[in-house]
């Protein structure tokens, strides 16, 4: 039976056109109703060379759903191509268009006959999140835009993470994710963010192997890959964050890219004594603190909730209560996602949740046996939540509306440190109070 969910966060299908928005000088084509572009791209940090609001849209009525909306497609694709400056064309399909069989396929293979880069992504609402709509975005790239090549770069490195602008913080975290791979000696290739864009796009084939951050998104991309153009990939299932988890991943990056491992190690050592320098001049105040209890629930999607969880537990001893992971993560992969929340130290296990409805959510958190001042680590709507039951209150997750995030980012080593800052301040704050 259908029912209404409270406080999604995600969006349709069509909302991957944030992830072609991400690529520097490509430009989504949007085939679809009225008003979807706006619905779907609004938000903090949206805007840019390329906004939702001036996206090329069909902009597909009645009549177009009785008779069809090739015609207005192939008016918008040639018109957008006459006025926008971009490398490269993605075309997205919307509910009406995939509903009447426009074959928008075709259309696009015309204007590549023509020599025009224009690829074409189905994203209709009705089959998917933005989640998996990112995913087919990035099949589509693979597809229908990058060719074989028997040119290898030695040491290069392409990076796959977050969904970007779905994840508030994703710039910072492939920054940093950059950095990371560039002390082991490695090339990193990202194709989202300022600079990156078409030409690290087309160094994709030439990769050593693919570098895949995730709990499950972007998984099948990077295995489309492999089989594409025979590039191994190696699957990290989480952001790392801290130094308990970022060290992890340096040393399975070397042993994965068989790197020196002296090397690999003085990158540890070098980073480990720095970060626990850090975290030692606050030892007291962590260990100390009478205001928090030191539990926490996190309300995300796996790639935080995973990511938060071993870094909370395994870095500063905090107690998991329940785990809410509201991506709409796909069955095939929810069993496996449990088992890595159970790989945590000394034996501790953390409870998942796969929900999508918010209010099922924060009665679930309401009822739990929280005790006073637990850490909730959400999105915005989780504030009101966590003030109810004495909590601190930390959002990293869509949607944001109490901080604004730039190129903030919580990966790595430094990344650790500025969730403790977070959290560090939350506390003062409520003693404050």
């Amino acid at each position: 039976m259908a029912r209404i969910t409270e406080q999604p966060r995600f969006k349709c299908a069509l909302g991957a056109m944030q992830t072609v928005q991400s690529i520097d000088r490509v430009v989504p084509i949007l085939h679809s109703s009225p008003g979807c572009s706006q619905k779907l791209g609004e938000g903090i940090g949206t805007s840019g060379y390329y906004s939702s609001h001036i996206f090329p849209n069909s902009n597909l009525g009645e009549s177009d759903v009785v008779f069809g909306g090739e015609k207005k497609l192939q008016s918008t694709i040639r018109n957008a191509l006459r006025v926008i400056d971009a490398d490269l064309y993605v075309v997205l399909t919307g509910c009406a268009p995939e509903i009447v069989g426009d074959d928008v396929e075709e259309i696009v293979n015309k204007f590549r006959e023509e020599g025009y880069p224009v690829v074409v992504a189905p994203t209709p609402g009705f089959k998917g999140n933005n989640y998996l709509g990112h995913e087919w975005i990035l099949d589509s790239l693979i597809k229908q835009y990058l060719t074989k090549t028997d040119i290898k770069t030695k040491g290069l490195v392409n990076i796959w993470a977050d969904v970007p602008i779905q994840d508030p913080f994703w710039a910072g975290n492939y920054r940093e994710l950059e950095n990371l791979i560039s002390q082991l000696g490695l090339i990193p290739n990202t194709i989202f963010g300022v600079g990156r864009g078409i030409d690290n796009l087309k160094k994709i084939p030439q990769a050593e192997f693919n570098l895949l951050v995730s709990p499950w998104i972007g998984l099948g991309n990077v295995k489309l890959l492999e089989e594409k153009f025979g590039t191994p990939y190696l699957h990290y299932k989480h952001l790392p964050i801290g130094a308990v988890e970022t060290s992890k991943f340096l040393l399975k990056i070397g042993e994965f890219a068989k790197l020196n491992k002296e090397l690999v190690e003085k990158v540890v050592r070098d980073n480990e004594k720095e970060y626990y320098y850090y975290l030692e001049r606050f030892a007291n105040s962590i260990a100390e603190n009478r205001i928090s209890t030191k539990r926490f629930a996190i309300v995300g999607d796996a790639q935080y909730t995973l990511a938060i969880t071993k870094f909370l537990t395994n870095d500063l001893g905090y107690i998991p209560l329940k785990q809410y992971i509201t991506d709409d993560t796909p069955l095939k992969h929810r069993e496996q996602i449990k088992k890595y929340f159970k790989d945590l130290n000394d034996g501790i296990e953390a409870e998942v949740i796969f929900e999508t409805d918010g209010y099922v959510i924060q009665e679930s958190i309401k009822n739990d046996d929280h005790y006073d001042y637990p850490v909730i680590i959400g999105s915005f709507w989780e504030k009101s939540l966590a003030d109810s039951i004495k909590g601190l209150f930390i959002s990293v997750a869509w949607p944001i509306r109490d901080r604004a995030v730039i190129n903030g980012t919580f990966v790595g080593y430094t990344g650790g440190l500025s969730l403790l800052e977070d959290i560090l301040t939350q506390q003062y704050d409520k003693q404050l109070s």
